[in-house]
């Protein structure tokens, strides 16, 4: 008989160890992790408060002209220059087109002037201009008359007599208006009579009349007045 000692029995230990078949490792990899949602924070960029405009038109609020590009409260653009169309904004191609705008600009201008000094060579090299009038006593010739009459304006043909002109008459033998026509009919351009000046003329004689071309250009114009 086998002493109790002997007996064949498992150590005790093996009694608590996990068998290989029963027991289960989990490998990290295996493992799921549950993240909690997450808030999200979007930066936003500094609210703008003026805008860089070029004007459409003169704003008085403002103080500007039409053309002149400043910047202006963004809420002032945005509620009253843009619905009314009277501003827009600066943009790059806005002002790559200001730029070629204003090289047309100064083409035009600098086709304009010398254009004005082109007929004003014509004018200070064609010669006096002949202006013929009715002669008088001595040298002294007749031309218009102008009568102001209470403020009115009568252009006569003839000396004035009536006791009514007593008031004021003053003899315009050449006027801006008579050179006007000569020019347009010897050489065939319009002139604006405004831009002519010619000096008091009361005699016979050489005379030089100015014409305002251009503000950088004055033509010098002779005049010959004889008395027919």
């Amino acid at each position: 008989m086998a002493s109790p000692s002997c007996a064949s029995t498992l150590p005790w230990t093996a009694a608590f160890a996990p068998s290989s078949s029963s027991a289960s490792t989990v490998s990290p990899r295996g493992l799921q992790t549950r993240r909690s949602p997450s808030l999200v924070i979007v930066a936003q960029g500094k609210v703008k408060k003026y805008r860089q405009v070029i004007l459409m038109d003169d704003i008085e609020e403002v103080g500007g002209k039409k053309g002149d590009t400043m910047k202006v409260r963004a809420g002032f653009y945005r509620n009253f220059l843009l619905p009314k169309g009277k501003a827009t904004l600066l943009t790059p191609d806005v002002l790559k087109e200001m730029e070629l705008e204003q090289v047309r600009i100064e083409a035009e201008k600098k086709r304009v002037k010398e254009e004005a000094q082109q007929l004003a060579r014509v004018f200070e090299t064609i010669g006096a201009f002949k202006v013929p009038r009715k002669g008088g006593k001595g040298k002294q010739i007749f031309g218009r008359q102008v009568v102001l009459v209470k403020q009115f304006s009568i252009c006569l043909p003839f000396p004035c007599s009536h006791p009514l002109t007593k008031i004021h008459c003053t003899l315009h033998s050449v006027t801006s208006q008579d050179l006007v026509e000569i020019i347009k009919s010897q050489l065939n351009r319009d002139v604006d009579k405004r831009l002519v000046e010619v000096p008091e003329i009361r005699e016979v004689g050489e005379y030089v009349a100015e014409i305002k071309l251009h503000p950088d250009v004055t033509a010098k114009v002779r005049l010959t007045v004889y008395a027919k």
